[in-house]
């Protein structure tokens, strides 16, 4: 079974920057296309990006297109999240997951997520 670690989130100030890191074990990395995920208080969990197998293929939500960039290190194991320009509406709890060819999650699993606060 895969295991995920999310890290890297913390209180920032709006337009400042962040950048998450999603360690994968259990399986290798390059198995899987992979997504980041957020989940504000109140509110359903959203898609944010998604990344393909090989570094290539990137996918965002509009709200984040041109803020947030995908990226992953298959020899680390590691999806990255680099959150620049953020806003106060960025708030919420941050997950990555593997994702299936339509960016949803393959599997109904999730780690601890990381806590993002920005303030405005």
């Amino acid at each position: 079974q895969v295991q995920l670690v999310e890290s890297g989130g913390g209180l920032v100030q709006a337009g400042g920057s962040l950048r998450l890191s999603c360690a994968v074990s259990g399986r290798t990395l390059s198995t899987y296309a992979m997504g980041w995920f957020r989940q504000a208080p109140g509110k359903e969990r959203e898609f944010v990006a998604g990344i393909s197998r090989s570094p290539g293929n990137t996918y965002y939500a509009d709200s984040v297109k041109g803020r947030f960039t995908i990226s992953r290190d298959n020899a680390k194991n590691t999806v990255y999240l680099q959150l620049n320009s953020l806003k106060p509406e960025d708030t919420a709890v941050y997950y990555c997951a593997p994702v299936n060819a339509l960016y949803s999650p393959l599997y109904n699993y999730w780690g601890q997520g990381t806590q993002v606060t920005v303030s405005s």
